[in-house]
C-alpha cells in the first residue's frame, strides 16, 4: 500500500508551495479550532504522536483533503477508535446537536496548562534503553528491501514503517547517530515503544531516482537501526 511519505520524487503532483516559516499556517478560524482540538485531545494520552500521524496517512481521501481537514478527519477516527465519542454522536453534532456535558479528565489541557505543556514538549529519546548501536557516522548502510517492519497489524490495518518506499533496498551513508529513540513503527501500531538507535542517513538522489534533476543532491532520512544492515 502506498502511503503519503512514499511519494518523494513522484511526478505529476503539482508544485510544493512552502509556508513562509516552514509550518502550515492557519488561515481560517476553523483551522485554529482544529489545531486546538488536536492538541487538547492528544494531551489526554490515549494515543502517541506516531499513531496520530498514521491515522492521517491512512485516510482514504488523503489526497483531496487540505492540511487541517486531514487533522480533523484523523482526530475523529482516533476519538471513535478510543471510545471517546461515537460515529452517531459526531453525525448528530454535525447537524447542530449539542452534546451532553461531561466532567473534564484529569489530563485536560485547560487554558492555564497550555503554555507550560507545549513548552515541555514530548521527548522521544530513550537514553540507555534498547540494543547497542551497530553503526557510526561515516558507515555505509543498506536499508531493508521491504519497508514494512510492523509484523502485527494495528487497528485499521497499519503495516508500514517510516522508511519511505523509494528508499527501500538503497545504500546510504550514516551522517549522525542520535542514540535510542522510540521506534515509530511499533508506537504507531500500539505495540509499545521498543526504543532502538536512530540514525540520519544520506542518500545520493541519483541512487533513489534514476532521472533525478540534481543527481549530485543528497536526501537525508532518519532511520531506525532494525531497518538497516551493513553495506
Amino acid at each position: 500500500m502506498t502511503h503519503p511519505h512514499d511519494m518523494g520524487g513522484r511526478k505529476g503532483d503539482g508544485p510544493v508551495i512552502p509556508e513562509p516559516d516552514g509550518f502550515a499556517q492557519t488561515h481560517h478560524e476553523w483551522e485554529r479550532s482544529v489545531l486546538a482540538l488536536t492538541l487538547a485531545a492528544g494531551a489526554l494520552g490515549r494515543w502517541s504522536i506516531d499513531r496520530s500521524r498514521a491515522a492521517r496517512e491512512q485516510l482514504p481521501d488523503y489526497a483531496r483533503l487540505s492540511y487541517y481537514e486531514k487533522w480533523l478527519a484523523a482526530l475523529a477516527d482516533l476519538c471513535v477508535d478510543k471510545g471517546l465519542v461515537s460515529r452517531e454522536e459526531l453525525a448528530a453534532a454535525a447537524k447542530g446537536a449539542v452534546p451532553a456535558a461531561v466532567p473534564l479528565a484529569p489530563q485536560a489541557l485547560t487554558a492555564a496548562r497550555v503554555a507550560p505543556v507545549l513548552a515541555k514538549g514530548s521527548p522521544y529519546a530513550r537514553p540507555g534503553q534498547g540494543p547497542a548501536p551497530r553503526f557510526a557516522p561515516g558507515d555505509l548502510v543498506r536499508t531493508r528491501t521491504n519497508p514494512d517492519t510492523t509484523q502485527t497489524p494495528a487497528p485499521g490495518g497499519l503495516r508500514h514503517s517510516r522508511l519511505p518506499a523509494y528508499a527501500a533496498g538503497k545504500v546510504g551513508r550514516v551522517l549522525l547517530a542520535h542514540g535510542p529513540h522510540v521506534f515509530a513503527d511499533t508506537s504507531a501500531a500500539g505495540l509499545g515503544e521498543a526504543p532502538e538507535p536512530l540514525y540520519t542517513v544520506a542518500f545520493r538522489a541519483a541512487d533513489l531516482w534514476p532521472d533525478a534533476e540534481g543527481p549530485a543532491d543528497e536526501v537525508t532520512i532518519d532511520i531506525w537501526q532494525s531497518v538497516l544492515s551493513p553495506k
